[in-house]
């Protein structure tokens, strides 16, 4: 079996995205999940992922990880993925634990799997630019089979919201081993990270799913097997609440800080050109998106918002949303 063929992917879509509520909130005032908004009327942004992850694995092979507690959002969005797709967590207690219930669903299924994770909350203005370096990836993991391989956006301007990977020497396949990570720096050293060639941080990243497992449990120790205990008993008792159980008393992880940064040595980075990528992650992120798209899109590029039959627009659009609070100010 080629790469291809072992490959999975899965759509992180758990998240509050509680930094973007201010053009969030629907007509109720409840603050809907970035994830189900769109940027400007079309299709919802983890309808936008899921297409992303389309692009370099089958529908059968993608995934999905969403909160119980958003299941009114999720349901209508993920239509078009297979239930079995939709990977549930009684609540959110940080990507490390939804990362690691990721793998281990997937593992029960396909004990070879190789997973590529993709965030939600993602504008891409040249999908086909990031799609090479999607296949430069999946081609990849069987060369770091105990690590963890990260694609890096080449920046086209310093960001002090972003994130950054600072890579170090050449690997034989082409990538780049990690040097370090610079979270959110202050401008001035935004600047010279941009001056260096540090890449953005897209977090997304790829593993086989026994290499990651086995980092997990480095570093998460018996909560990898007590998850895997508690899903093998959700998948033979369907009224099982193991796994809710097992979630209430979970900490919270964060899988950069607490997982990826504790293991240097297994981490290597493939750098993505410069391809229109940001993160929405805050308002002025939405606004410099907007901005860019004004400055940037003509009328020979595709339309970027269309909604196709089988998708649904976002809940909220950030656009419109923006756009009132600016006038209201």
């Amino acid at each position: 079996m080629n790469g291809a063929t072992l490959t999975w992917a899965v759509v992180l879509a758990a998240g509050e995205g509680t930094r973007l509520a201010s053009l969030t909130r629907d007509a109720a005032g409840n603050a809907v999940p970035k994830q189900f908004c769109s940027l400007n009327g079309g299709r919802s942004l983890v309808q936008d992922a899921i297409q992303r992850a389309r692009r370099v694995v089958t529908l059968d092979r993608t995934c999905a990880i969403v909160a119980e507690h958003h299941a009114r959002y999720w349901r209508k969005a993920l239509h078009s993925l297979p239930s079995e797709n939709i990977i549930v967590q009684p609540r959110n207690r940080g990507t490390a634990n939804g990362v690691l219930l990721s793998v281990l669903s997937i593992l029960e299924r396909d004990p070879f799997a190789r997973t590529v994770f993709l965030p939600a909350d993602h504008f891409v203005l040249d999908e086909s630019a990031l799609e090479r370096s999607l296949r430069e990836l999946t081609t990849s993991l069987a060369n770091n089979s105990d690590g963890i391989t990260f694609i890096g956006i080449a920046p086209d301007e310093p960001d002090s919201e972003l994130g950054y990977i600072v890579p170090g020497r050449t690997l034989a396949d082409g990538s780049r081993a990690v040097a370090r990570f610079v979270e959110k720096p202050p401008p001035p050293l935004a600047d010279k990270l941009f001056e260096k060639n540090a890449l953005w941080n897209s977090f997304i990243f790829g593993a086989t799913g026994s290499g990651l497992l086995a980092l997990l449990r480095l570093q998460m120790g018996t909560a990898v097997d007590e998850m895997a205990t508690a899903l093998a008993r959700e998948v033979q008792e369907p009224d099982s609440t193991a796994l809710a159980e097992l979630y209430d008393r979970l900490p919270t992880i964060d899988f950069s800080g607490g997982v990826v940064q504790q293991f240097p040595c297994s981490l290597r980075v493939i750098t993505a050109p410069a391809c229109g990528w940001t993160d929405l992650g805050t308002p002025r992120r939405v606004a410099d998106t907007l901005r860019r798209l004004t400055e940037q899109v003509s009328t020979t590029t595709p339309d970027l918002y269309s909604v196709r039959p089988w998708l649904t627009p976002g809940l909220i659009n950030l656009a419109a949303q923006h756009a009132r609070l600016a006038l209201a100010e």
